[in-house]
């Protein structure tokens, strides 16, 4: 049997100590995980793990050899690439991003990455809550932050601007009741819509060396950007919006940019992986080529 998939396979078991898991993550049978696990113990010589029908652990002697078995994977990876340099990538990657950055921004990247590697799968999981990339056993995020998740590897792949915007009938209502809006704090008066994953509402704006804080009682707070979106064209109120899904609509008259001289804080959208040991060619190529066209085609 192949000895480094069979330590991938022990690798894998460390970690989700779970037979099961493993042949899910790594897309293969149970009883085949079983065999490779045996097939490693034969190897080396001891018994690397405890099994029982509900539990599965390390040994003394497991635990004991598992950072070395992950140091020799690394090498074989590393030599494996080294060879294989002229070889087609192939084989499946597993994304997650947000809704609304993968309907209006990744599909066209990511076409552009199948076209040019047409043996390469993908699979997307689209949510706005935080996936646990090993328990989903996805290989890259995509997300937005000012603080990404530190237990993950981040590569800065392009800036999120946002602008606050509101519909022009919800601007011409609004004027004859409480009046335009002007400044910054003027936005207390007004129905602010905000997005439920955020704590607290709370809009940090900047021109030149002013900032200003504002904090919000939002009567509507949605979990998903691209609601958000849809409820502001609704006339339901002003919306903190990224640009790349607010620009179409300004520019074709549907939002009106509201004070645009005030810019709200800027945020990175990152590619984010669980580890620089073992990233297949597959994600290596895909972060570059996100990073090469985001550069290249700019909302």
């Amino acid at each position: 049997m192949d000895r480094v998939i069979a330590a991938k396979v022990f690798i894998d078991v460390a970690q989700s100590r779970s037979f099961s898991r493993t042949a899910d993550r790594l897309n293969m049978s149970r009883p085949m995980v079983t065999r490779y696990i045996e097939a490693m113990e034969d190897w080396l010589k001891i018994r690397l793990l405890h099994r029982t029908t509900r539990k599965i652990s390390l040994t003394s002697a497991g635990e004991a050899c598992l950072k070395d078995v992950e140091l020799w994977l690394e090498q074989a990876d590393n030599f494996i690439s080294l060879v294989n340099t002229s070889e087609e990538l192939s084989g499946l990657v597993r994304i997650t991003s947000s809704m609304s950055f993968g309907f209006s921004q990744l599909m066209p990247a990511i076409q552009d990455f199948m076209d040019q590697h047409p043996k390469v799968h993908i699979d997307i999981d689209l949510e706005d809550s935080t996936a646990d990339l090993t328990e989903k056993s996805i290989d890259l995020a995509i997300r937005i932050a000012s603080n990404p998740d530190p237990s993950l590897i981040g590569k800065p792949i392009a800036v999120c601007e946002s602008v606050l915007v509101a519909s022009p009938a919800y601007l011409e209502k609004s004027r004859q009741t409480i009046g335009d809006i002007q400044h910054p704090q003027d936005l207390i008066n007004h129905d602010c819509l905000g997005y439920k994953n955020l704590e607290r509402h709370i809009w940090h704006l900047s021109q030149h060396d002013q900032f200003e804080s504002v904090s919000l009682d939002c009567r509507l707070s949605i979990n998903e950007a691209t609601a958000l979106l849809h409820a502001t064209l609704n006339g339901m109120g002003v919306c903190l919006q990224p640009t790349y899904l607010a620009n179409r609509y300004i520019n074709d008259g549907s939002l009106c940019h509201v004070l645009p001289e005030w810019k709200p804080k800027d945020l990175i959208i990152y590619a984010l992986y669980s580890s620089r040991k073992h990233l297949s060619p597959n994600v290596r190529a895909l972060i570059d080529h996100l990073d090469s066209y985001f550069a290249k085609h700019p909302w």
